[in-house]
């Protein structure tokens, strides 16, 4: 039996009646999706295609969150069981910093990825990158520009129309939110690779012709959770145009003594994730800070082992439950020609360390 694991796929398949039930208009159903602005509403009724691609992209970001955190006392899993495009963290943390940062990337790389596929109309392959010549340099005349380069600007720009569209308060939580939903959409473009493949007679490789690429989404998530462990802290000033956010005093004073000398600001950089309150200790079930505990998770009972997994620190101190499970399982396994597979029964048995 198939079970959905998270309601975002209800929403996908109300956007995809577009193409399968003429009755429907698109901005009747863009209606039935929860949490959305007007703005919103009004891309997705233009869009719709584009808006199954950001399902797509939310999915991405939430599966590649819990991967990160996979272990950690906030393990990333109740943000993305509620309204698909609303806000998702109520602590202006590091995490919720992560949360945005990893939402925009994976709306910005699903829309991409479907530019590239032509799933939708309004985008395709990015034509700057099919010109007949190298690099411009007179050195290297060896490959072109061809195939299909993904159109990561136009990705960018409507994940930034879309996901930003909610940031109307204008007040320090927003544009901490807007800020690190920039860093996860930039950071799409920055990992761009170029593939090449060769031409020519007999194997030999006298022609390439080469395009943009997106890289696997794993490494999206890798690079964000190196900037999670050196996300900055900030504070809300007041300028001439407004609030604007700079690096806090107390917490990177050699940032704003260095900025000082040069009688500026400290401003963080467009790709650090950003932060305005401290983490809580997610120890306990919280729907002021959304986290759920961690009464019942499994951890890790090694000795030496001292990781974010581990006994001591997921339990935060409240010690664990031992289980002893025994079960019967497949093994041995072996193909007989042709075309079977015979395996054998074994017995296992096996200690479960839980949370208390």
């Amino acid at each position: 039996m198939w079970i959905i694991p998270n309601k975002l796929l209800i929403y996908i398949f109300w956007i995809m009646e577009i193409r399968l039930v003429s009755s429907f208009t698109s901005a009747m159903l863009c209606g039935r999706i929860p949490g959305l602005t007007a703005a919103q509403r009004q891309l997705c009724s233009e869009m719709p295609d584009a808006l199954i691609a950001l399902g797509e992209g939310h999915q991405l970001g939430s599966q590649e969150c819990q991967h990160q955190f996979r272990g950690h006392r906030w393990n990333c899993s109740e943000v993305w069981q509620r309204n698909v495009f609303a806000h998702i963290m109520p602590v202006a943390s590091r995490e919720a910093a992560f949360t945005y940062a990893i939402a925009n990337a994976g709306a910005a790389y699903a829309v991409t990825a479907a530019c590239a596929r032509g799933n939708i109309s309004t985008c395709g392959c990015d034509g700057r990158h099919k010109s007949s010549g190298g690099d411009g340099s007179s050195t290297s005349m060896d490959w072109k520009w061809g195939g299909c380069s993904a159109d990561v600007d136009f990705g960018m720009r409507f994940a930034r129309k879309f996901m930003d569209a909610r940031e109307v308060e204008k007040d320090a939580r927003s544009l901490m939110n807007l800020h690190n939903n920039r860093a996860g959409r930039t950071l799409v473009k920055k990992l761009l690779k170029t593939d090449c493949k060769c031409h020519g007679v007999s194997g030999s490789c006298v022609m390439k012709t080469c395009w943009k690429s997106l890289p696997p989404f794993r490494l999206m998530g890798d690079r964000l959770m190196q900037k999670y462990h050196k996300a900055k802290t900030v504070q809300v000033v007041r300028g001439k145009r407004g609030l604007r956010l700079v690096l806090s005093r107390k917490k990177h004073p050699a940032a704003v003594a260095a900025a000082s000398q040069k009688q500026t600001l400290a401003w963080p950089k467009r790709l650090e994730l950003i932060y305005l309150a401290p983490s809580p200790n997610y120890c306990e079930r919280s729907l002021h800070s959304g986290s759920l505990g961690t009464r019942g998770r499994i951890c890790q009972h090694k000795q030496g082992h001292h990781g974010p997994q581990s006994c001591d620190l997921l339990c935060c101190g409240r010690g664990y439950n031992t289980q002893y499970i025994s079960r019967t399982v497949q093994c041995n396994c072996q193909f007989h020609w042709c075309c079977q597979v015979e395996c054998k029964l074994c017995d296992e048995s096996y200690e479960e360390f839980t949370c208390k």
